[in-house]
């Protein structure tokens, strides 16, 4: 049996003041808190990435505390940077998620938490305060161009205008430089300013925070609080798969459902 976790091993996390103020348990991971080391220092929780496994389960376990939520009923799934949204059944266990091909999770049961992993891709974490219904969405730039923020909002099967969002840390339109063909792909799903030209030829930059923000207006959804926290600009707080490459940790956006 693990040993419980003592509050002096909790991570360092992150939260959306929007979805503090309203009840909402949720977290964003950093990179600080776990045991890992070497380029997975410290807090690393993708299982996929290179890392010691059971370092991995345990930095797993101090970020289920830190959220608040049972680690068995913590549910991620395989993603495949596409537009399928998945809600666990009471039969499924983190196991059976993991086998699961979606980028979007649903959670309707109190107590349930889904989580998306991320490197530079953009967690978004819905809420619906009023029903407990929650949502996580890894939004890289071909989930944003399959609008699955807005698919993600479908399945939650709420009113939109009652959902409230938080937008976690993840690359910026600072550093995420994109060619032309994805730069059009973006522009053309993410409202206005969201496509950066550069001087002197070089390759545009995309604003994704913009264009979340933008896909959640225009379904309806009202209030959004984006973090503005890039991944690739500090390496003291956040993996970054564009800044270290492959052997880059995983940070993770959480929710728990309510009521």
């Amino acid at each position: 049996m693990r040993a419980a976790v003592s509050h002096e091993a909790l991570p360092s996390v992150l939260h959306s003041p929007l979805l503090r103020d309203r009840g909402v348990r949720h977290a964003f991971s950093t990179r600080h808190g776990g045991v890992s080391d070497g380029p997975f220092t410290s807090l690393n929780l993708g299982g996929s990435v290179g890392d010691d496994p059971a370092r991995v389960a345990e930095n797993t376990a101090r970020f289920a505390t830190a959220l608040g939520c049972d680690a068995a009923r913590l549910y991620q799934t395989s993603q495949v940077h596409g537009a399928t949204v998945w809600t666990p059944s009471p039969h499924d266990t983190p196991a059976t998620a993991r086998a699961v091909d979606a980028d979007a999770l649903v959670a309707r049961r109190p107590g349930d938490a889904v989580a998306v992993r991320v490197a530079d891709c953009v967690p978004v974490l819905l809420a619906s305060p009023e029903t407990g219904v929650v949502a996580a969405v890894h939004a890289g730039w071909r989930g944003v161009a399959a609008r699955i923020v807005a698919r993600a909002l479908d399945a939650m099967n709420v009113p939109a205008e009652s959902v409230i969002a938080a937008v976690g840390p993840s690359i910026g339109p600072c550093c995420f430089e994109v060619g032309p063909e994805v730069a059009a792909q973006i522009g053309d799903v993410g409202g206005p300013g969201v496509v950066l030209e550069q001087p002197d030829g070089r390759n545009p930059h995309a604003d994704l925070w913009r264009a979340v923000a933008w896909q959640l207006a225009e379904s309806g959804v009202r209030e959004v609080d984006v973090l503005r926290r890039c991944t690739r600009c500090e390496p003291a707080w956040f993996f970054s798969f564009r800044r270290d490459g492959a052997r880059s940790g995983r940070m993770v956006g959480a929710i728990v459902a309510g009521r």
